[in-house]
């Protein structure tokens, strides 16, 4: 799903492709749970009409455009959100998918924009979880004003990582997702810093070490940049990253070591306990009940679709096991063989006794 790395990827497409270009046609989809702020569709799309784009700005997974004179549209991603550019490859991820086959423009789109060229590009939404916002400001208004420091624009100097960690007496991984922390930090980010950081997702904050604070911190700098350089293409992730391994509640193992999920910060987190050891500080037993339960309708759901497409469907599974059980093994099959054999064997005994029979009785009629 969106994280930095895929709204930053979208971000550039759409600074390399659409700025300086001034907007021929808009369309604005009549989805009030999606397109918020109580502005019609046909007002919205007045406001693009005419205007040229001067730039595409981010924040977190926020993601909006300069007009020559506002207001200015703005996109949070939500679960499913994407970026599609007519003839442009921008990168995919699983739950955004729209087929280059599909009807264009697609029937997820949200807002739709034909720019004075002819280049085409549209919004979309498949979960509509995202939120489209038309703002005379974004920056200064929600949910842009508050977040936190962007992990990749703005990150915080190691000393104030450090201080800040000191002070929070919260789960770790519950810390991360925070977005008035760190902006832009998601689940699978969460879980491959502490993976590589080598901390439990529930350690208490302000209980780690000096040393595990600043390995963190480097962490989250390394792979958020290493995703950012990629156009957060998964498939050029390094080979020993958790997120090969993390999909799904039964991803087996990461080299050669043990995945477990737990709940942490109200989503499904992946972590290895031979390398992630819960120590010295912990929650308060009513407080840890409270954080491995914690999970609204919006993240239950989204975990349910996270597993249910990245893994096979349960159904597929059971009849491709029904039908390697039916499959006889090959020893099954020698045995058959041999049983065929032997039968064969008996009969052809059988015939040449009984043949034997008949000559002699033949025989004893002459006599």
């Amino acid at each position: 799903m969106p994280e930095l790395p895929e709204v930053e990827a979208a971000r550039k497409a759409i600074e390399e492709h659409c700025v300086g270009k001034k907007v021929k046609r808009a369309m604005v989809a009549d989805d009030p749970k999606v397109i918020v702020g109580g502005v019609s569709p046909s007002a919205f799309e007045a406001a693009l009409v005419g205007k040229t784009i001067l730039s595409a700005r981010r924040k977190g997974k926020n993601l909006w455009l300069e007009l020559d004179s506002p207001p200015f549209p703005s996109f949070q991603f939500g679960m499913a959100g994407a970026v599609h550019i007519k003839g442009v490859a921008v990168t995919k991820y699983r739950r955004a998918v729209v087929n280059d086959t599909d009807e264009w423009p697609s029937k997820y789109s949200k807002a739709f924009v034909e720019l004075d060229d002819g280049l085409e590009f549209s919004f979309t939404d498949k979960r509509r979880f995202a939120r489209v916002r038309l703002l005379e400001d974004p920056k200064s208004a929600p949910p842009i004003s508050e977040l936190g420091p962007d992990a990749l624009l703005e990150p915080m100097h190691v000393l104030e990582f450090v201080e800040s960690l000191g002070k929070k007496k919260l789960a770790i991984k519950t810390l991360l997702l925070d977005q008035s922390f760190i902006a832009g930090i998601g689940n699978w980010i969460a879980d491959e810093v502490l993976y590589q950081a080598k901390i439990h997702p529930l350690q208490i904050a302000s209980s780690l070490s000096r040393d595990e604070c600043e390995s963190l911190h480097r962490c989250i700098k390394e792979v958020v940049q290493f995703a950012v350089e990629v156009n957060a293409d998964s498939s050029r992730f390094p080979i020993g990253w958790l997120f090969h391994f993390r999909w799904g509640k039964k991803s087996g193992k990461v080299d050669g070591k043990k995945i477990e999920f737990i709940s942490a910060g109200g989503r499904t987190s992946a972590f290895v306990p031979e390398l992630q050891k819960l120590t010295g500080s912990r929650l308060p037993k009513s407080s840890s009940c409270t954080e491995m339960r914690k999970s609204n309708k919006d993240q239950e759901k989204e975990e349910e679709e996270e597993r249910s497409e990245v893994l096979p469907k349960k159904k597929d599974l059971k009849k491709r096991a029904a039908a390697e059980r039916r499959k006889p093994s090959k020893s099954q099959k020698d045995e058959e063989l041999q049983k065929n054999s032997e039968n064969k064997k008996r009969k052809t005994v059988s015939s040449d006794s009984t043949g034997g029979q008949s000559k002699n009785k033949a025989r004893n009629r002459k006599r």
